[in-house]
């Protein structure tokens, strides 16, 4: 498989890289407005490098990764379609609602896979806590809990990425819209939303630094989410999902899980703990990208086989992308209203 990336920053060499070390797969083109940013994603690959969309859209391609500022997303993930080619995106999709549904739509009409980047599923101990609900382990779930969050501006290389419109907003699209992917993962579609959105902090216009809300599947499992730019502590993801047989936490960082099982509920309880040491060295040597590459390895290799039409494991697609982002939106009505807002299922 051909593949071009489309943004060569930090996340864009990165995917650069997973796809050259890929053996089904050749890094074909690379676009960035900077020639340099570009070389370097390429280097060592011979892919042709563009610093046109228009240059990039002609090279010999099969899929397309989006790795560029959010605001990009839409027209690059059209341009990809419209060409003939499937897309894996970056999360989020794009910055608002309207814009991913766009993309979504195309998607189907022009019958292109569309698969959006929430690499947080492939982390090890989110991948754990998945597992264990699906196995029923700890039986059937009452309700799921989550945090994520950092301590604010100084984590951004560019000011696109925390001001609005271009973000799409704040806490709630930056870190936080790996928490609304994962209670959707866990949970299936996120059906009801109800809570409130801030910016008092930051005071950054249109990006709120916290985001507390209340969410629900359709069957009426309700998720404690709060998403946060004020996590004084420093970068934090905790899921936990609570049965009537158990509990089970996954954290970032560090990587660790919390399991404890039960026969009924109120009986003797085992405790099983997971720590992932070779994840603690690999990022003292080499940072968190590290661990971001090792994700996008197994992200890229669910993406072929979705293009491919076979089973794709843990990889998010188009409907995933655009429902994390109604859900951010909706946190925001919620707020603004004062009322619970109510989202379709997706028919499939």
């Amino acid at each position: 498989m051909r593949i071009g990336i489309a943004g060569a920053g930090v996340i864009g060499r990165l995917r650069a890289r997973t796809v050259i070390d890929n053996p089904g797969t050749t890094l074909a083109a690379v676009f960035d407005p900077s020639r340099e940013a570009a070389l370097m994603a390429a280097k060592g690959s011979g892919a042709q490098v563009v610093t046109s969309m228009a240059a990039f859209f002609q090279s010999d391609l099969d899929a397309v990764i989006v790795s560029s500022p959010v605001h990009y997303h839409e027209e690059i993930c059209l341009g990809a379609f419209d060409t003939g080619r499937h897309v894996l995106c970056d999360k989020p999709l794009s910055n608002s609602v309207g814009s991913c549904r766009k993309i979504v739509q195309r998607a189907q009409e022009t019958r292109k896979a569309l698969a959006v980047g929430f690499n947080v599923r492939y982390y090890p101990s989110m991948k754990f806590v998945k597992d264990v609900v699906d196995s029923g382990r700890i039986g059937a779930i009452d309700h799921v809990r989550i945090v994520a969050g950092h301590d604010g501006l100084a984590n951004f290389r560019a000011d696109w990425q925390f001001r609005a419109p271009e973000s799409g907003g704040g806490a709630l699209m930056d870190i936080g819209i790996h928490a609304t992917d994962l209670v959707g993962y866990l949970l299936g579609d996120i059906t009801h939303v109800f809570g409130v959105a801030s910016e008092s902090v930051w005071q950054v216009a249109g990006s709120e630094d916290n985001a507390i809300a209340v969410l629900r599947n359709a069957n009426g499992i309700p998720a404690s989410y709060h998403a946060t730019w004020i996590e004084w502590t420093g970068y934090r993801m905790v899921i936990e999902a609570y049965g009537n047989l158990g509990m089970v936490r996954g954290s970032y960082a560090p990587m660790r899980n919390l399991l404890i099982t039960q026969d009924r509920p109120g009986g003797a309880r085992r405790t099983m703990r997971k720590l992932y040491p070779e994840v603690m060295v690999r990022e003292k040597l080499f940072s968190w990208e590290a661990t971001a590459l090792t994700s996008f390895q197994e992200e890229l290799q669910d993406f072929v086989a979705m293009t491919n039409g076979r089973p794709h494991g843990r990889l998010a697609d188009g409907s995933a992308g655009l429902r994390a982002v109604e859900v951010a939106e909706a946190v925001r009505q919620s707020g603004a209203s004062g009322q619970s807002v109510s989202l379709p299922l997706f028919s499939g």
